[in-house]
């Protein structure tokens, strides 16, 4: 007789790979995630199938973990100019606290072949369309969602390539001038 499911030790054993994930980058073996999760390549495999479904699921669960983030970032607040929300998004998400996003999707949205997510840079750009394109409302301006998230994406990439964190803060500061309500 097998072993029945055990959904619990799956989701912890998730969640500690996810940490890691963020925490290091997504390994290209399932040693850090054994050394992380403290069990055994098996035992991972027992509960995700294949490393590619292991590599699959970490990145689904680190991404529902940034957009719950940027969303929140993002969201429109009562009396705050929108370009003010921007601007703590862009600090969020340039950051500290968005930088192990960057590290774990990066290299995702560079992957031409994007065999162990498919749909990911699609994913990756509609997810923000929505919120930016209701803050944005609030200036009169939704139709400008796909216009500042390609500024954020541009710069996030120039960020990430040169280390030049002040020419890129000054360059979104810049952009944000011109979000001015028709």
């Amino acid at each position: 007789m097998g072993r029945r499911p055990q959904p619990e030790i799956r989701e912890q054993l998730l969640d500690a790979c996810a940490d890691h994930a963020l925490a290091h980058g997504l390994p290209d073996r399932t040693a850090p995630f054994v050394a992380a999760t403290g069990t055994s390549a098996r035992m991972l495999l027992y509960h995700f199938g294949t490393r590619d479904q292991l590599l699959r699921a970490v990145l689904e669960r680190a991404r529902h973990r940034q957009v719950a983030a940027y969303q929140d970032l993002l969201r429109a607040r009562p009396g705050e100019p929108y370009p003010d929300t921007l601007a703590r998004a862009w600090a969020g998400i340039s950051g500290p606290d968005g930088a192990p996003f960057l590290r774990v999707f990066s290299p995702l949205r560079e992957d031409a072949d994007q065999q162990l997510w498919p749909e990911f840079r699609r994913l990756a750009t509609t997810d923000w369309l929505g919120p930016l394109e209701a803050g944005l409302a609030t200036l009169g301006r939704p139709e400008l969602a796909t216009l500042v998230l390609a500024v954020i994406r541009g710069l996030l990439i120039d960020r990430q390539a040169t280390g030049d964190a002040e020419r890129t803060d000054a360059a979104f500061a810049e952009f944000l001038t011109s979000l001015s309500p028709r």
